[in-house]
């Protein structure tokens, strides 16, 4: 397991792709159960260990994972993400690259709970949420663009819905029009960073993934760091 940081209320973790955050009907081991236990073993903590859970990834994404560790953080967390103050930037490798190199993505979208996917239309539909994104290309190759995602709203499957309704899926995005899938899995999506004001001590807090380690990532990685 990889920690990005660590105190007494906040601990960030990388996730890697395939794990689940917190228990579904796969039965898995979440990564909660996994990071409570290296919190056990490194602390020697007798009993119970408390971890709250306050956002998620979806299972082929990779990155920044917050969890909180006192129900006084949790709550706090909690709030901060209702209230869109926990800012995060993704890193998309796309197929195709936008007309725009940068911009604002606004679409309305509904989801299909049986399918496990959202579909994305321009005008207002019944049981659609307004889904709102920008977006940046900072890297290019030969077959495909590496764009910087910010989320203003946050909804199921935002960024890989959204992006693919622009013509630029997510590499290894077999959901939302991929040609293939990736070797491993994943899909090239990738939580970089998180920003928050900590929530006890107010500190300014930024926590950067490192970049997946296959070939393409690394064909970006001398791009600059956000």
């Amino acid at each position: 397991m990889n920690v990005l940081y660590e105190d007494n209320h906040v601990i960030v973790v990388n996730k890697r792709s395939g794990e689940i955050v917190q228990v579904d009907k796969t039965g898995d081991v979440p990564l909660s159960d996994i990071v409570k236990a290296w919190i056990k073993d490194k602390y020697q903590k007798p009993g119970n260990v408390f971890l709250g859970v306050v956002h998620r990834l979806d299972r082929p994404v990779q990155g920044t994972v917050v969890f909180a560790r006192t129900s006084k953080a949790l709550s706090r967390l909690n709030e901060m993400f209702r209230n869109n103050d926990v800012h995060k930037t993704y890193w998309a490798i796309t197929k195709n690259c936008p007309k725009q190199m940068e911009g604002t993505l606004e679409h309305w979208l509904v989801r299909n709970e049986k399918q496990n996917k959202s579909y994305a239309y321009d005008t207002e539909r019944p049981n659609a949420k307004k889904a709102i994104l920008k977006y940046k290309v900072i890297g290019r190759s030969d077959r495909y663009s590496l764009i910087e995602v910010n989320l203003l709203t946050g909804r199921h499957h935002q960024i890989r819905c959204q992006l693919a309704k622009m013509g630029c899926p997510i590499k290894g995005d077999l959901k939302y029009g991929a040609d293939r899938s990736n070797p491993d899995g994943s899909i090239s999506l990738l939580a970089r960073k998180v920003e928050f004001v900590h929530p006890v001590s107010k500190q300014d807090i930024s926590v950067i993934a490192p970049l997946p380690e296959d070939n393409l990532w690394r064909c970006f990685a001398e791009i600059s760091c956000k």
